[in-house]
């Protein structure tokens, strides 16, 4: 028992890697496993596993997260960019461009952090669920709460919003670096929705040779990213919501297999991993929206990564014969947040 909670999901790792533990599953990248990563480099060609910020586009594939907005930063009242400073001093001949940007967290290439999604579970014993994360960190003793600015610009109404236990900063101090493993679900499947249950995923990785072991970063290649990339920031949102393969989160075998694989993160280059809205095959009065997400997230310590670009990377495994590689993907070191950009890079 840790000093948070008294009872632990079915099915949890809570506690396993300490009783205070905010990394989860990270901690199965070890120095030893890092070097073995390393061993997969053969050729020193890299990829670029991330999307441009601002894609998809829009708001149609989640209306509450926005693209980048960029600015200028001030300098003396005018714009202090593309700003020559013999405004300031004539014999001075330096021209400054200086910005910053407003963006979400998780609108393109993202990992979420184990405070992404937690769970209503009675985590203390006295027979009342409250929310709570991985491994009992306590939403109602770990979360600020941003106060609503009804004056603010409506996408900063909530200003102040901090994780203050299982933020991203503990994946980007993990340094996250590692051996991945490419599953090709597009090759097989091609650009219908396909929800992969356990059978169908086995299937393909055992014709394709695929092995996962214990610290393996798992990337699931569904083509949709690609898809994005193809429609340049204008999203048709009725084809991405029935296009390409996406896991069946709530099957039983497949969380059996996410949990004794001893993957350390799970990748996609669609929008949630899963297919939302999953099934959740647990019989009573509650069901979870995204059980993929529970398992990984609130149960297991998991990582997430979504919309990652995996085409090309996927493309040339293919043709060399190979589904394993050097993947380093630290997200930003931003404390307290919930989820981050993941400009990630795989060498082969």
């Amino acid at each position: 028992m840790a000093g948070r909670w008294v009872n632990r999901p079915e099915g949890s790792n809570w506690g396993d890697f300490g009783p205070d533990d905010q990394r989860g599953r990270l901690n199965l990248l070890t120095p030893e496993r890092v070097v073995e990563a390393v061993k997969e480099v053969k050729t020193g060609q890299r990829f670029c596993l991330a999307l441009p910020m601002d894609l998809p586009g829009g708001r149609h594939l989640n209306p509450r997260r926005f693209p980048p907005r960029l600015f200028s930063t001030e300098r003396n009242g005018l714009s202090n960019y593309n700003f020559a400073l013999e405004r300031e001093s004539a014999e001075l001949t330096d021209v400054v461009c200086d910005d910053a940007a407003l963006i979400c967290l998780q609108y393109s290439s993202q990992w979420d952090s184990l405070t992404h999604v937690g769970s209503m579970f009675d985590a203390n014993g006295d027979g009342v669920p409250e929310v709570v994360y991985y491994n009992g960190w306590s939403g109602l003793e770990h979360k600020l709460a941003g106060d609503p600015n009804t004056d603010a610009d409506p996408l900063m109404r909530f200003e102040g919003v901090r994780a203050k236990a299982l933020g991203i900063e503990n994946m980007a101090n993990a340094c996250v670096q590692g051996r991945g493993v490419m599953i090709d679900l597009h090759r097989h499947l091609g650009d219908e929705r396909t929800v992969v249950d356990f059978r169908m995923l086995s299937e393909i990785m055992q014709q394709d040779g695929v092995v996962v072991e214990e610290g393996d970063m798992v990337c699931l290649h569904t083509g949709f990213a690609g898809k994005i990339v193809e429609m340049a920031g204008d999203p048709d949102p009725e084809v991405l919501q029935t296009a390409c393969p996406a896991l069946d989160g709530g099957d039983p075998e497949l969380q059996d297999w996410v949990r004794d694989s001893g993957l350390s993160v799970l990748i996609a280059d669609n929008y949630a991993v899963e297919n939302v809205p999953g099934v959740d095959r647990r019989n009573g009065p509650k069901r979870v929206l995204m059980p993929l997400h529970e398992l990984c997230l609130f149960k297991l310590g998991v990582h997430l990564g979504e919309i990652w670009y995996l085409t090309e990377l996927a493309a040339w495994l293919h043709r060399n014969g190979r589904n394993r590689f050097l993947l380093t993907a630290p997200p930003l070191n931003l404390p307290g947040a919930v989820g981050s950009p993941a400009n990630a890079i795989a060498t082969v």
